[in-house]
């Protein structure tokens, strides 16, 4: 508003306006915006300012870090594809660990309609997270199959982008509402093949 009160002010001393049609908005700038006008930096600040962008040239990459083993890359509520580039897998290992068991022990009537119990589920989550690959062949999940199947469960409920895409989402939902069996195959069979590699893998 300063900015463009004094370029009025040349304007109309200059002629290009008439003085008329314009009314002057100097006396009229409340007191906080003229209070707002940045400050020169003292030389606190500037120190300060300086130590700053020294400190985020020099802290050290992520990669890094990771291999520091100070950062450690999240695996549940974290991008699929993000996680696949970090980890350098096709498949999420949370994923394969949980259905290889499945497959081998868990072949049980609601396999994945029966919750586990939530603190084993819990166990295994923490686990994953922290980059181990558990051991499930223990007493403590074999006794409970449940909590892996909860565990795949809770791992696609918590991706961000649903395996099946937001952007998908319209073109699933016709091609499951198809009138004939066969016609709905053909149209699920289309639209799978339009999911990014990550989610078709």
């Amino acid at each position: 508003c300063i900015h463009y009160s004094a370029s009025l002010l040349f304007l109309l001393q200059v002629g290009f306006f008439p003085s008329e049609c314009v009314e002057l908005i100097n006396d009229k700038v409340p007191q906080s915006v003229t209070n707002s006008v940045p400050k020169p930096v003292s030389k606190k600040h500037g120190k300060l300012i300086t130590f700053l962008r020294t400190f985020m040239k020099s802290r050290p990459t992520k990669q890094k870090l990771k291999q520091r083993g100070i950062l450690k890359e999240r695996v549940f509520g974290c991008d699929l594809g993000e996680h696949l580039l970090n980890s350098g897998h096709d498949v999420p290992q949370v994923l394969k660990s949980c259905t290889e068991f499945i497959e081998k022990h868990g072949i049980v009537d609601g396999i994945y309609r029966l919750s586990g119990i939530a603190s084993n589920i819990q166990k295994l989550r923490h686990e994953f997270d922290s980059e181990q690959i558990p051991d499930l062949t223990k007493d403590i999940y074999i006794q409970d199959i449940h909590c892996v199947g909860s565990l795949c469960k809770l791992y696609f409920r918590e991706l961000p982008n649903p395996l099946l895409t937001y952007q998908l989402y319209e073109k699933f939902s016709d091609a499951v509402s198809a009138a004939t069996d066969e016609e709905r195959l053909v149209k699920i069979h289309d639209v799978i093949q339009q999911l990014p590699p990550p989610h078709y893998r």
